[in-house]
This record gives C-alpha cells, structure tokens and sequence, in this order.
C-alpha cells in the first residue's frame, strides 16, 4: 500500500532536481521501490547536474558488472574547465568583496541600487560583474554547494534590480539552497518574499502565475513542516488564500493531505477543521487517500468503524511520507482524541472496555486517557466516569428554542437601528448631490 499512496513522482514534476533528490533518498531507506529503479531515477535526476563523482557512485552500483561509461570522464573534464574559467572570472570580484570597506558597505546598506552604484562608483563595478555572480552561484549550485551558491545568491539579491530577468531566479536558488541547508528561518523569509513578488505582478502571464504558484506550494511543504511556525502558515497559504486554494484545487489536490495533517496535529487550528473538511469533500472526486478519507469518515458520514480502519492505514501513509514522517505520532495521537471526541458529541453513555478495546489499551489505561482528555480537550466535553459500572456517561446541555430566539434577537434593535442611521444618512447625501448646481449651469465664469 505504501507504494500506492507515495506522492513523489506527481510532486517531483514541480520541484527543481535537487530537492527531489533527499525524497529518493528517504524513499531509497523506506524500501518500498526496487532499489536498482531507485539508482536509475538517480541518475537521471543527476544528469543535469555537476555532480559527476557522484553520479559515477550510484551507476557502479546500479551496473557493477560494467565498465566505467566515457562521458563520465567527459563530464568530469568538462566541469573542471568551467570550474577554472568561472573562477578567474569571479577572482578580481572576490577580491574585491575581501575588503573591510566594501564589507562594511554591504552590511550598513539596505537599497541594492545605492550598493551597486557605490561599487560602480569606487571598484568599477558593472552589470557583467553582477552576471558573473550569478553564474558563478549556479555552478556551484549545480555542484551541490549550496552554502557557497545562497552566499553569492544572496549577493546577487541585494544588488540586482527587480525589473531584471535574473532576479527573481535568483530568489528560487536562494530559497533552493535554504531549504538544502535546512536553514529554515531563511527559508522562510525567502519564501514570503516570493510569495509577493508573485501575487503583487498581475500583468503577467496568468497561466505562467498559476505554474510559478504551483511550484511554489511544493517548495513551501519543506519549510512548513520544518519551520517553528510551519503549520500555521501552512492553513494561512493553502486554506485562506483563495488563489493558493484554486491552484491545489486546479493543479496539485494531493496537496490536501499535507493541508489535513497540518491542521489534525496543530491544536491552535482545530477551529478550521470544518473549512478542510468542505474542501476534502468537493475534491473527493479528484483526490483520495487514507488521511482525506479518515476525516470524511468521521465528520461527514461519522462511522467509527471506518474510521479506525483509515486511521491503520494512516499510520502507514504517514510513515513512508517524505514531509510528513516526523509527526506521524502526533498525528495518531491527536486522531484518537477526534475520535473520541465526536464520539462522546454523539453518544450519551460509553463503555471504557469498547473504548479500551479500541484505542489498544487495558481499561485501567483507557480510564485514565479519558480522565486526562476531559480535562485538557479544547472542547470541554462534560462528562463523568462511572468507574463501577464501567461507564463514561455525557452531561447535555440542549438550548431550549426559547433561548435560541433570545439569543439570535438580542441584537436585532441595534442593528435595525444602524441601519435606518445608514439609510437617512444615504438619502441626505442624495439631497445634497440634488441641491448643487452643475459649474456648466451657472453661466459663464468671470
């Protein structure tokens, strides 16, 4: 089944090369491919690149009866000549950056252009200069130093203007080599600020904006569970942005499942449940898998069964998900307490034995879990234990209909009162508008 689920062929068409590669790695341990298919994807993902010792290693492995291939040597010799022409190109620059003055400008000046002409102006600097940076970041990209490519592309950020064709892939390589470094806090400013250079330019090409939205959601499932804030943001972008929504809704609705888990383990957002829950089921036909079913199962068709079924599957989906691995526990944690908190919603009295059977405790165990969730549940279940009967028994509190009109009508004086100070508010501005005299009706003036 994990083979099944696994979303890195569909997410990999929107990832650059190098981001896909950690995910074949996860999935080259995980052991759900052939590992030889593994080793060729390598490779191929490993074409495009200057990682030609590398890419030696994973073929001998793949074809260890076979001999060396010869344009691994090609390749090798012809990345060793473009190593030395892109660093005699980059010496006089890097000079340059070495001195404590240029330093001290870099760091005390916040607008590019005011840097740029101050090395124009005092090192002869020009725009081939700043090309030359640019190159030289994506070779060593290519490389995979990705330190070295997100210093000189952080460079190359401070000083190229917006309008230029290079500065906003120059922002996608800095976010790239943030998130390769695991540098989260980076990463997640470099992804904001393209964020808004996305949606701020809407002269642009829409389908190009709708492809430039795409990649970046895929991007983004790096930091978002990575980052401290990750899975706030993450319900911000994906749920309350609504052109963030329509383009997973349009192109990537398998981004609902990271959408789900975000929201079933981040406690401060279980008020957004019944917005995720809307959109899982208008893309159920588009989108399926244990986690979107395990919500549908339990808040739209409330089947319990079915949903402990889902929840095994889960937990299977969960531990072979690139993203998603690291809070596989929390995930099942808190699914059992959404489990037993609609359960308690729709039940007046509960069996702790049924209940223990079910969450695969002992009924001493399953007594205190419940103790323990009454207390501490965001949604103030009230509810008592009959330990002698064995019983968890639900306090309701139904609001009588009179109580229901009271407090739906208690505001109506005000607000019919507002709106009658709107209403002769508008018709005193039409009388004024009424009363002026048009300057053409005054006759000619002096």
């Amino acid at each position: 089944m994990a083979d099944k689920y696994d979303l890195t062929s569909k997410m990999g068409v929107y990832l650059d090369r190098h981001l896909v590669f950690p995910m074949m790695e996860f999935l080259n341990e995980k052991d759900i491919y052939d590992q030889r298919e593994l080793n060729i994807g390598k490779l191929e993902i490993l074409n495009n690149t200057n990682m030609v010792d590398f890419a030696l290693e994973v073929h001998k492995s793949s074809y260890p009866d076979e001999d060396t291939p010869r344009h691994f040597e090609q390749k090798r010799s012809e990345v060793v000549r473009q190593l030395k022409s892109i660093n005699e190109k980059m010496q006089p620059i890097l000079q340059m950056m070495g001195e404590e003055e240029v330093k001290k400008q870099i760091d005390s000046t916040r607008e590019g252009k005011q840097l740029f002409e101050y090395l124009e102006r005092h090192h002869n600097f020009t725009l081939d200069d700043l090309n030359t940076i640019f190159e030289y970041a994506d070779f060593q990209y290519k490389c995979g130093n990705y330190s070295v490519a997100g210093e000189f592309l952080y460079l190359h950020r401070a000083l190229v203007q917006p309008d230029d064709e290079r500065a906003i892939p120059s922002l996608w390589g800095k976010l790239a080599s943030g998130i390769l470094m695991q540098e989260w806090d980076a990463a997640f400013e470099d992804l904001n600020r393209l964020r808004e250079i996305i949606d701020s330019n809407p002269s642009r090409n829409q389908l190009e904006v709708l492809q430039q939205r795409t990649w970046l959601i895929h991007w983004s499932l790096f930091i978002f569970f990575n980052h401290s804030k990750g899975r706030d943001a993450i319900v911000d972008l994906f749920l309350y942005q609504a052109p963030y929504l329509n383009t997973i809704q349009t192109m990537c609705p398998w981004v609902l499942r990271y959408l789900a888990t975000a929201v079933i383990t981040n406690k401060r957002r279980r008020n957004v449940l019944k917005e995720v829950v809307r959109v899982i089921q208008q893309e159920s036909y588009t989108y399926r898998d244990p986690i979107t079913e395990f919500i549908e199962c339990l808040y739209v068709n409330f089947d319990f069964d079915k949903a402990q079924e889902k929840l095994g599957e889960c937990e299977t989906v969960l531990s072979n998900d690139f993203f998603l691995v690291a809070c596989a526990d929390e995930f099942m944690e808190n699914a059992r307490l959404f489990i037993f908190e609609t359960f308690c919603r729709i039940h007046q009295c509960i069996s702790i034995d049924k209940l223990s059977s079910k969450l695969n405790m002992s009924a001493e165990e399953a007594e205190r879990w419940i103790v323990n969730l009454i207390r501490k549940s965001p949604f103030k279940l009230d509810a008592k234990i009959d330990s002698q009967r064995g019983h968890v028994t639900m306090e309701s509190h139904s609001v009588s209909l009179y109580d229901q009109v009271i407090e739906k009508t208690k505001t109506l004086a005000l607000r019919t009162q507002m709106l009658a100070t709107n209403v002769e508010r508008r018709l005193n501005k039409e009388k004024d508008k009424a009363d002026v005299v048009p300057h053409w009706a005054e006759g000619p003036r002096p």
